[in-house]
């Protein structure tokens, strides 16, 4: 029997280093890094929504529109709050009675919130892609997909688009949830849990797999129109040989940015799917793309910066080594990153030096921060969501 996405990156390391006491000392991770903080980051509210994720592996993060923010759990729980204020304005509860007791069944909610119009949508480990109303959250309405619902879902051109654990790519009626059309794009037997979201333009959707392909679709008709291998199966164990592709590819004037899982950081041309430069760097982090540059968080927890045109190495920040940390984001002319111990690190995106460190929450940080005009959200592992502002 197959293995299905069972692989959590946190445990990568943890398989490796069996036995092996040099590797230990090698992969330990590295002490706070003492900072002299050139501003003191400010919380301005700081909510509960439910129980969080947990010790699950799971990118559950906020998404925001207007002057509403949008939270949920693990387990189901889905509230709007005002962003200014952080007033609560609606909460919903998704998991589902079990019978006559009073325990409910936990909706086990994964991928990551969407919100697009009207609709805040999500999809579950139990194959479901569920769309509510942004006003009340009450449920639109709830569909069965092929496999459970690893990526967030991405809206557009009347679809939402949705990768589940077994590979294939869906498209859904944006309305009402039915069936368009899927894509397989193939699943090694291991790989590491999570699925890229898909990028779109042009009436394309651009999306990595677990076999560290890139693939574009025409969503229209749900055809594939060009693949691209960007990492090799060459380690010698299954550990070694993993090659996904989990972050959401960049679109870039014409031009896709991805990164894979024990192999490469590429630049590709969008209409042929032809590599213009690749670099040896490995991830399954989200990346940052500016004007001129690319910021990464390799899967040692090393933050790269590196010239956009050519993929050159501009500056690296290796203080962070074998935090966990969170996928990186830019706020305020900062890059911002979390890590395992609920730390928020903010780097100088010139020279990748620190500027200033904070102390968030003791559960944790894994979801990669969220910017809210000129706010930042971050959300602790234990559900708590904090707004920021520098």
């Amino acid at each position: 029997m197959q293995l299905r996405k069972t692989l959590l990156v946190g445990l990568v390391a943890s398989v490796l280093l069996a036995g092996c006491s040099s590797e230990q000392d090698t992969l330990a991770m590295s002490p706070l890094p003492k900072v002299e903080n050139q501003f003191n980051p400010r919380v301005i509210w700081d909510k509960s929504v439910g129980s969080g994720v947990g010790q699950y592996y799971s990118h559950l993060s906020p998404v925001w529109q207007g002057s509403t923010v949008y939270v949920a759990d693990r387990t189901g729980v889905v509230k709007a709050f005002e962003v200014d204020t952080g007033k609560e304005l609606w909460a919903t509860d998704l998991s589902e009675k079990a019978g006559f007791l009073s325990s409910r069944l936990p909706a086990l909610l994964s991928g990551g919130l969407t919100v697009s119009g009207e609709r805040l949508y999500v999809g579950t480990e139990q194959a479901k892609v569920i769309a509510l109303d942004t006003t009340n959250g009450k449920v639109e309405w709830e569909s069965n997909v092929a496999g459970e619902a690893l990526s967030r879902p991405v809206v557009s051109d009347g679809l939402v688009l949705i990768h589940t654990g077994n590979g294939l790519l869906q498209a859904l009626n944006e309305t009402n949830g039915s069936a368009v059309w899927s894509v397989n794009m193939d699943t090694p037997s291991l790989s590491v849990r999570g699925e890229s979201a898909p990028a779109v333009a042009y009436g394309a959707a651009i999306v990595g797999g677990d076999n560290g392909r890139i693939s574009a679709v025409l969503m229209s008709q749900g055809q594939l129109i060009w693949q691209q291998r960007i990492a090799q199966m060459t380690g010698s164990t299954e550990i070694g040989r993993l090659n996904d592709i989990d972050m959401t590819p960049v679109i870039s004037n014409n031009i896709i940015y991805a990164i894979a899982y024990n192999g490469n950081l590429v630049a590709m041309d969008m209409r042929s799917g032809q590599l213009i430069w690749k670099r040896d760097i490995g991830s399954v982090n989200e990346m940052v793309v500016t004007n001129d540059h690319i910021f990464i968080v390799d899967q040692n927890d090393r933050i790269l910066s590196l010239r956009k045109s050519d993929g050159v190495t501009l500056w690296t920040q290796s203080d962070l080594l074998h935090r966990n940390l969170t996928a990186p984001e830019m706020y305020n002319g900062y890059l911002v990153v979390g890590d395992a111990e609920g730390y928020l690190h903010w780097l100088n995106m010139a020279d990748g030096k620190f500027v200033a460190q904070h102390k968030v929450d003791g559960s944790g940080l894994l979801s990669r921060p969220v910017v809210a005009g000129d706010k930042l959200m971050v959300q602790a592992k234990d559900g708590k969501v904090y707004l920021y502002t520098r």
